[in-house]
């Protein structure tokens, strides 16, 4: 079947590749439809590596995505032939003691799309494990259903918030995963979300969304935003999403007393703190790993209209034009926030 193969850093072509793959009592076969382009994919296209994870040898990228349904294993009843569905990812040794308690996204030996040696989802067909493939409710388009993963990632450090009505916080970094951690906190009860960044071009998206409030952090007006909005008590969840250097150093600052800040970006170094600012708040500070049960709660979400992501999907290439789509995607235009593939 055709396939988007990198060879190596640099270097990636759709190849014709034959996968040794074989439809068991548990799985299914799905119809590659949409594809989103994950940082992570772009960080492999450019560099081969992220951390200790190294292509060593040809991988297909891509891990975001939906479909529909060719065939079903013989212990699948949840999901038929042309049903149209979201696969999560990451597969977990279903017996590992991570699995068993819950945290499967924890488990040492889980095999996740397009991170080596495993191959991605960006090719005609995949076969995967029943249990982390989701049905698209009718209103959920198949764009919309490759978002489903990234959006995983906001609920899942959402939920870890332990968000009150009416909390304010503050996300740090509007990239796609900013935004969709910023749109998940609205969702899970938020009032009011404070958004920054660098960049207007990013901030301009945000800012489209009720409840979402952009500012750039180069205005000086941040500190403002917080005083006006919390009546300078500080922001009661700071979401960190840039991995930046300097971002988590100064994570305290605008954080109220007794307040949670979730660690969500990964910075590429080792990152400094100011460990006494947050002592003297006693904040609580949680870290998140991808995701674990989030699919359906967030499908669920998008099918009611209290998260719409459809703005964030700055293009659409099809398949063919792969290439040109990683070219875009590597450029890092300020303005692209996510830039969707569509096998046909």
């Amino acid at each position: 079947m055709k396939a988007l193969v990198l060879a190596e850093a640099g270097k990636i072509a759709i190849e014709d590749r034959n996968f040794d793959e074989v439809l068991g009592n548990d799985d299914v076969q799905i119809k590659i439809h949409s594809v989103g382009i994950c940082g992570s994919d772009v960080h492999y296209y450019q560099h081969g590596r992220i951390g200790p994870f190294v292509v060593k040898a040809p991988m297909v990228l891509g891990h975001e995505a939906s479909g529909v349904v060719l065939a079903v294993g013989n212990n699948v009843s949840h999901l038929k032939v042309g049903d149209r569905v979201c696969m999560e990812p990451g597969i977990p040794d279903m017996n590992s003691a991570q699995t068993r308690s819950g945290i499967y996204n924890l488990d040492p030996a889980v095999r996740f799309w397009a991170t080596p040696p495993v191959h991605g989802c960006l090719r005609e067909t995949v076969i995967h494990p029943g249990a982390f493939t989701f049905k698209l409710p009718d209103n959920v388009s198949f764009a919309e259903g490759a978002m489903v993963e990234p959006l995983a990632i906001g609920m899942h450090a959402a939920t870890k918030a332990d968000i009150k009505p009416g909390d304010i916080a503050l996300v740090i970094g509007a990239g796609p995963i900013g935004v969709v951690t910023a749109l998940a906190a609205l969702a899970g009860g938020c009032s009011d979300v404070i958004i920054c960044d660098l960049f207007d071009e990013k901030l301009a998206v945000a800012a489209n969304y009720e409840g979402l409030h952009a500012v750039n952090i180069k205005t000086g007006h941040l500190a403002e935003k917080v005083i006006e909005l919390t009546s300078g008590n500080g922001v009661d969840i700071v979401f960190e999403c840039s991995g930046a250097k300097q971002a988590i150093a100064t994570i305290a600052e605008h954080a109220a007393p007794g307040s949670m800040a979730v660690l969500v970006g990964m910075p590429v170094d080792v990152a400094p703190m100011d460990i006494v600012a947050a002592q003297a708040k006693e904040i609580t500070f949680k870290t998140i790993f991808r995701y674990a049960n989030m699919y359906p709660r967030t499908l669920r979400l998008l099918s009611s209209g209290k998260l719409r992501v459809q703005p964030l999907i700055s293009e659409t290439y099809k398949f063919v034009d792969s290439v040109a789509a990683f070219e875009r995607a590597a450029a890092g235009n300020a303005s692209d926030i996510k830039i969707m593939l569509e096998m046909e």
